[in-house]
């Protein structure tokens, strides 16, 4: 009989909790240490004046991956968590007046498209095609198995994908096939923005980032019912239900290593011992801050760094019927938007902003006649900027954008204000420079340099996270629990 093991995981983020229950489910001991007053992460909630918000990530895609976790439970999903899939993935505005409502649905999606773009509307359906089919061949290698143990490329699937590489995309950025693709610039530069999901540049990153579309159009974007922050809520529960312990407001001061194996944490009530820890902190941090007498993997925690945000949450007095769930205001030279994003390291005047307003669809996130936005804009990560100075900048350049693009002073209508930046992102949730997914993609061989999801000097310690294999985003983080969970039970 495989005896019970201890186990300690440091953050409460989405991924933790994740781990947490697949552990507990194994048949662990699980505490989860956190060092805030609650679980999430960056996956939270507030309000303010009457408005929610939902503090961090706002697009839910693979809504199976939360389902799954109940399943192995043997519950049923739908008793405790449901959601309904979004007819519109994004409303998209342009500075010169068109917009594009991005259905998912594909005849109307043609229809919408239809004398809206230079290009044919087929060539978005083909798009979308080939972005499935990027996923066929990449999504199981890259997304749901270790990139670092051998056995993830001697298997029969993989030998297959070798034969497939030169259809991957690895050797042209992801701007290049999207110009390739479309001569409408509005349709390159819709496409260009998937770039943005993992905190990277589309004229940096390969092609082989255009597998992301397929998440959003083919399987669907969706709206989980009490909001983003339901996420955590329900699988927080769901692990309680599995014997898992929680102690917040309780910082990890140090992992213990003792003879190149984990054997314990301090904290601020003293050492405790643990046969096993698995870190939901930022994999830098954990070294850093966690391990500091112990051997670092620095080529991997020197790695670029995504970008960050800067988010306005506004309680806006006011509905808008223009704008739906997700809208993007795009920047009229997005280029040298990304230029200064990652190269000058600052804001550019007229960046892209993204607008999302839950009370669409909850309708009491907001008073009656009201709406609650979340404004958000690419920023660069932390690096000893003036950020409040960039703050006032970003404000004045979003609201003279959405009055310009809306007809409407946005200043003049809001209620409440609160600002989250990649400093607080950092104090808040431990990511390294406020980094929003850890490293970038901005090279063809960024997935190989993430932090797996063991360590391969330390037994006994593992990684989950957006900042490790394989990266930022709800999905991925799920993918990255049940990678560590089942490594664990690997190792036992």
């Amino acid at each position: 009989m495989k005896l019970k093991k201890k186990v300690a995981i440091v953050g409460a983020g989405i991924a933790g909790i994740a781990a947490s229950v697949r552990l507990a489910r194994a048949g662990n001991e699980v505490t989860v240490y956190e060092a805030n007053d609650g679980p999430g992460g960056k996956l939270r909630a507030f309000n303010c004046a009457g408005y929610r918000f939902d503090a961090g990530p706002s697009l839910f895609t693979m809504p199976m991956l939360v389902d799954e976790l109940f399943i192995l439970c043997d519950e049923n999903p739908e008793d405790h968590f449901t959601y309904r899939q979004l007819p519109v993935t994004c409303h998209y505005f342009f500075e010169d007046g068109l917009n594009i409502y991005a259905y998912t649905d594909r005849q109307k999606l043609l229809q919408e498209l239809q004398g809206k773009v230079k290009d044919d509307p087929a060539a978005v359906i083909q798009a979308l095609d080939k972005s499935q089919k990027l996923y066929s061949m990449l999504g199981d290698l890259f997304m749901k198995r270790s990139l670092h143990r051998a056995s993830t490329f001697l298997n029969k699937e993989a030998l297959h994908a070798y034969t497939r590489l030169h259809k991957m995309d690895f050797f042209r950025t992801m701007h290049e096939a999207n110009a390739s693709r479309f001569t409408d610039p509005h349709l390159v530069q819709l496409f260009d923005r998937y770039a943005t999901y993992n905190g990277s540049d589309p004229y940096k990153t390969p092609a082989t980032m255009n597998i992301i579309p397929h998440l959003e159009f083919n399987i669907g974007t969706y709206f989980p019912e009490g909001g983003m922050y339901s996420i955590t809520e329900s699988l927080f529960k769901l692990a309680k239900r599995q014997g898992v312990q929680f102690r917040f407001d309780t910082p990890v001061h140090s992992i213990s290593v003792t003879n190149g194996k984990v054997s314990g944490l301090e904290t601020k009530a003293g050492g405790e011992h643990y046969d096993t820890v698995v870190s939901n902190m930022d994999v830098v941090n954990t070294y850093r801050k966690l391990l500091p007498d112990q051997k670092h993997p620095e080529k991997l925690l020197r790695q670029p760094k995504s970008s960050s945000a800067i988010i306005f949450y506004w309680g806006i007095r006011r509905k808008f019927d223009e704008l739906d769930l997700h809208n993007i205001l795009f920047s009229q030279d997005y280029k040298a938007e990304f230029h200064n994003l990652f190269d000058k390291k600052t804001l550019y005047k007229d960046p892209t902003i993204y607008v999302n307003i839950t009370s669409k669809y909850q309708q009491d996130d907001a008073p009656e006649g009201c709406e609650n936005w979340f404004v958000m804009i690419n920023a660069p990560h932390n690096d000893g900027q003036n950020w409040d100075k960039l703050i006032d900048q970003a404000r004045n350049s979003i609201q003279e954008k959405l009055k310009r693009m809306l007809g409407q002073n946005i200043a003049s209508l809001i209620a409440c204000e609160e600002v989250l930046d990649p400093r607080t992102i950092e104090l808040k949730t431990s990511s390294s420079q406020g980094a929003l997914y850890g490293n970038s993609s901005n090279n063809r061989y960024a997935a190989f340099l993430r932090h797996a999801n063991f360590s391969k000097n330390i037994k006994g310690l593992y990684f989950c996270g957006g900042s490790v294999h394989p990266g930022g985003g709800i999905p991925l983080c799920l993918n990255s629990a049940r990678l560590a969970a089942e490594a664990v039970e690997r190792d036992s």
